[in-house]
């Protein structure tokens, strides 16, 4: 509701003739929060409180009521293992609620090849009658390309293989920026793959539901350095640290690229339950093993035949680079 309130204000601002105030700020509503304002009767608004309603540690209240069959307590590693695969399962299972075509952006990494298989799986279950559209963008025989092209071989989706080249990557760049309202470097150099994959989809196919693994480096400790990490604990704060501002980076980026091509993301790897529930387990359990990131999500699917053994096992490669 407060970001209803935000984007009502918003809309003035496109006419507005004249500032307001000396200076006028326009800031993002912080996600997990509302705002209690006071109307006055000159018209004039006043802010009373702001409240802080959610973490991202907290198990969401829903838990109570949701179909999510018993989780097993303890932290042993198979009753872990097991809870995981539940909870992913219907973390996707619950996102397929839509009257419109799902397809999945598949980058042939862990997490999107983790998204696209499971996602397969849970339409044939609730015998969906149109094949799974998979979606990958690359440079010409980018491992990527390869990767994705590997996996949907392997659960059998509808693949689409979407090329650019340097130069339309950079023509591109003043849409995505426009579209991203943002100049931080980063968040406007890895959209560009997802802003072109995007203008794909909504020209060439009838998608519209687009799953993607967004969230899981933040969440499974994913990126490469986090394995300099001074300790499991400082593991934990950094990987929460990221959780916390992904709507300022990958979140908005995701979402602000697909949106402007009237396409609608879905992310399972955020789900509340999901990531309440992995952010609860010991810190040491969540760290890189063994020279290898995200080693427990990988060792979760290891027996499924979900995907490939070599993606399963597949280390990181930054898009963007």
């Amino acid at each position: 509701d407060g970001f209803l309130a935000v984007c009502s204000e918003a809309k003035g601002l496109v006419n507005l003739k004249h500032s307001m105030t000396p200076f006028l700020k326009v800031e993002p509503f912080l996600p997990g929060h509302y705002e209690v304002l006071d109307l006055k009767p000159n018209g004039k608004v006043a802010s009373v409180e702001m409240v802080k309603f959610h973490h991202c540690r907290d198990e969401p209240l829903h838990a109570l009521y949701d179909s999510v069959e018993k989780l097993f307590p303890g932290f042993e590693i198979e009753t872990v293992k097991s809870n995981l695969r539940i909870l992913f399962d219907n973390a996707i299972k619950k996102r397929l609620m839509t009257h419109r075509r799902i397809g999945c952006l598949l980058s042939g990494g862990l997490d999107s090849s983790l998204v696209a298989a499971t996602l397969l799986k849970q339409l044939k279950a609730a015998q969906v009658q149109y094949p799974l559209q998979t979606f990958a963008i690359g440079m010409e025989d980018s491992p990527d390309l390869l990767a994705a092209r590997k996996v949907a071989n392997h659960i059998g989706s509808e693949h689409h293989e979407v090329l650019f080249n340097s130069e339309e990557g950079i023509q591109a760049l003043d849409e995505v920026i426009f579209s991203l309202e943002t100049y931080d470097i980063t968040t406007v150099r890895a959209p560009v793959g997802m802003y072109l994959i995007s203008k794909y989809i909504r020209k060439n196919t009838d998608s519209v539901v687009i799953f993607s693994g967004e969230g899981s480096d933040e969440l499974t400790q994913g990126y490469i350095y986090f394995h300099k990490a001074p300790s499991p604990e400082k593991a934990e704060e950094e990987s929460e640290r990221l959780l916390k501002e992904l709507y300022l980076f990958d979140v908005l980026r995701a979402d602000r690229t697909t949106a402007a091509h009237g396409l609608e993301l879905r992310v399972p790897f955020l789900d509340h339950r999901f990531s309440s529930y992995y952010l609860s387990l010991p810190p040491d359990m969540r760290i890189p093993k063994n020279g290898i990131e995200k080693h427990l999500l990988r060792e979760t699917f290891e027996d499924s035949d979900l995907i490939p053994k070599e993606i399963l096992w597949r280390p990181k490669e930054a898009f963007s680079d």
